[in-house]
């Protein structure tokens, strides 16, 4: 699939990187007031930001989809990196008597295996955009990722788990590239409570109820 980095192992590849941006050394040998002008012109071209490559495997059952990563994910080529994000600490507390490995790029791939094992998937509706900062709200020019050929990789999918409302917006779609693909069987959409930290209007213990909810009505408690 164009864009997509395929898994070995359970374990993701790296993702592309970014293309280089243009920045003030691009203007050195411009005066001032010319490059100040081109600046003003939006020929400075701002960064392109690259997603993350799926966690998933042919036993995934809920795949859980976030808008985009973070500055701090990204920076980590983690998923879900900002230590202030309730994501791996929601997941530990429903599955207790198996120990999450810790944080750190040292145990990130242990990580993905934990995840999978508890036949889980993520990755993010959007493969690229423009942002400044980490906010959803801040997200330009995205493009949307190809989940064809990854749903065919997913037969056992049984939910698509949105993180919160951005990654929701594009919920009709997945569902009908699912239908694409797997005709004779149902997907669930639901739409959860985001696990960012700036969703601070729901408690840890609101969104841990919310995503108890959805693993235990797919057995997966």
């Amino acid at each position: 699939m164009p864009g997509m980095t395929k898994m070995e192992g359970g374990v993701p590849a790296k993702a592309p990187q970014s293309p280089k941006s243009l920045n003030s050394s691009d203007f050195a040998g411009l005066p001032q007031p010319m490059a100040v002008a081109r600046a003003a012109a939006g020929l400075v071209q701002p960064t392109r930001l690259v997603g993350l490559p799926p966690v998933v495997s042919a036993r995934t059952v809920v795949l859980i989809l976030g808008s985009f990563p973070g500055a701090a994910s990204l920076k980590a080529q983690q998923y879900y990196g900002h230590p202030q994000n309730h994501f791996w600490r929601i997941l530990q507390s429903l599955w207790p008597q198996h120990p999450l490995p810790p944080a750190g790029p040292q145990h990130y791939a242990q990580r993905c295996a934990w995840l999978l094992e508890r036949r889980l998937g993520v990755w993010d509706v959007y493969a690229s955009c423009e942002r400044e900062g980490s906010l959803d709200t801040s997200i330009r020019s995205a493009v949307v990722n190809d989940f064809a050929q990854l749903l065919r990789e997913c037969p056992a999918l049984r939910a698509i788990a949105h993180n919160g409302g951005e990654s929701f917006k594009h919920s009709a779609a997945v569902r009908q590239q699912w239908a694409g693909v797997h005709a004779d069987a149902q997907v669930q959409s639901i739409r959860l409570p985001s696990t960012s930290p700036a969703n601070a209007s729901w408690s840890f213990e609101r969104k841990q109820t919310a995503w108890a909810e959805l693993m235990a009505a797919h057995g997966l408690l």
